[in-house]
């Protein structure tokens, strides 16, 4: 583990120092320091921009079947780089170690499918009703800033790096402070892979320091988040100064609605799964269970099972099927959120507490609460934790009116056996994304994101490549 180094890369170069002052990291599972971070400041941020800039003189005339070999080129770095990318992830947020290397597999996909589509960007020409030919192309929209979150640190950076490159645009990447031995070995299969000096820098540090330097560079032509919804206000602010364009993918509190038509059994078994899958510390983890009245004690009953099955411990454990929560903080805020709904009235069914025999790291037991009422914080707050909070329903519209019920809009589930409540439910419920009798909602080829407070813009599929381009009309008549 010690021989793990995380590095700054600015213009081609790795660099194990920066100028401000190094950073550790923590592990969550035992509370140790596993290793320090260089951390950038103005200089290194003010040479990045530097080099970006002169990035942008020649990527973008690379043909896009050039960029896209290399595209395919960094895919096969990042798979020979699986196993050590997942001992650093789930080193750094608690994610068993049985877990982690899925989610390199999935970022492996993100360059593959967008290697395809730089292959792709062709323009289009319309005859002019004036004469000549009304020629449309795609430009890259410039220099691309990345800032992302630590819950899944593979996926989420190369989500942005592999449309930015196939797009023909630099790229900056500021990830959370608690990832950067995760970032960094992307970073090396980004080189590796053949990506020019300028056209990949990673920018580890405090955000307070990089990201104003970041959103005042008029040459920064788009920033992509994913983030709070907080942060995504005070980016959306500093952008418009210079009248950057924007992609979020901000907080979310997903619903689900169970039908009493539905496979009870299966769908909670799917339920936990999918809820305390990362201990909870997903942005599309369902959040709030609205369950028919005359099924709900049959789920409850089949979700505490599953929950309870769950072994907490090391990340490091191949036995261990639920790690730590990533941070104290946050382990702090979900305890609070129990409290709040015990208070209002819920029924703890199983969890609740810290486990007896962890005395080091952030654990929490997988918790159920049942008849949670609707003034309970957690029904309009994210916990971002291994949580579940019930509720009952009797009447199908007030369910969908109860899942609606929040600013966000980023994803939504449904469990039912009638094609037509499918039908009903994929047209009502308010997100950017719904699940009906899956929670599989990710994925390469389709567009990621929500609405509202959960963000705009998407990642992902055909969609996501336009977010890094501009569109160009020329009006050619015969000379």
């Amino acid at each position: 583990m010690t021989h793990m180094q995380p590095k700054i890369l600015v213009g081609g170069e790795f660099r194990t120092s920066g100028s401000q002052r190094p950073i550790p990291v923590t592990n969550p599972s035992t509370g140790d320091i596993l290793w320090e971070q260089p951390a950038c400041g103005n200089p290194e941020v003010a040479e990045a921009l530097s080099h970006a800039r002169t990035a942008m003189k020649t990527w973008p005339n690379v043909h896009g079947w050039e960029r896209g070999r290399i595209l395919r080129s960094i895919a096969l770095e990042l798979r020979a780089r699986t196993d050590e990318i997942a001992l650093a992830l789930s080193l750094e947020i608690g994610r068993p170690i049985s877990q982690a290397a899925g989610e390199v597999g999935a970022a492996v996909e993100q360059f593959e499918w967008y290697a395809g589509e730089a292959e792709r960007l062709f323009g289009d020409t319309i005859a002019s009703r004036q004469g000549g030919r009304l020629l449309i192309e795609s430009e890259p929209v410039g220099i691309v800033a990345a800032f992302t979150a630590w819950n899944f640190p593979v996926n989420l950076p190369c989500r942005k790096i592999a449309p930015a490159l196939a797009a023909g645009c630099p790229i900056l990447v500021r990830p959370s402070e608690q990832v950067p031995m995760t970032t960094t070995l992307i970073a090396e299969a980004c080189v590796a892979g053949g990506a020019p000096s300028g056209v990949v820098q990673l920018l580890l540090g405090n955000a307070e320091v990089i990201a104003p330097v970041i959103m005042d560079a008029d040459e920064v032509r788009k920033i992509s988040l994913t983030g709070s919804t907080r942060v995504g206000q005070k980016l959306m602010a500093d952008a418009a100064r210079t009248m950057k364009r924007c992609s979020m993918e901000l907080g979310g509190h997903s619903p689900v609605v169970v039908c009493a038509d539905a496979d009870i059994e299966a769908a909670a078994v799917q339920c936990a799964g999918f809820k305390f899958r990362n201990a909870g510390q997903v942005c599309i983890a369902p959040n709030r269970f609205y369950v028919e009245d005359s099924v709900a004690d049959q789920f409850i009953e089949k979700i505490k099972t599953e929950a309870e099955a769950l072994v907490l411990g090391d990340s490091q454990d191949q036995s261990v099927t639920m790690g730590p929560l990533t941070l104290a903080s946050g382990r702090e805020k979900v305890e609070r959120l129990i409290d709040d709904a015990l208070q209002c009235g819920a029924n703890l069914v199983t969890g609740g507490s810290r486990p007896g025999d962890r005395n080091t790291g952030y654990f929490l037991e997988p918790t159920i609460l049942a008849d949670v009422p609707e003034e309970a914080k957690i029904m309009v707050e994210e916990p971002f934790g291994p949580v579940a909070p019930i509720a009952r329903f009797s009447d199908f519209d007030e369910a969908i009116e109860r899942a609606n019920g929040t600013p966000y809009g980023l994803a939504a589930y449904a469990f039912t056996g009638s094609h037509a409540k499918a039908e009903a439910l994929s047209r009502r419920l308010h997100a950017g994304m719904v699940g009906v009798n899956t929670f599989l909602i990710a994925h390469a080829e389709a567009p990621f994101g929500g609405v509202d407070h959960s963000g705009m813009g998407r990642e992902g599929g055909r969609e996501a490549i336009r977010d890094y381009q501009n569109t160009k009309l020329s009006h050619i008549m015969a000379g």
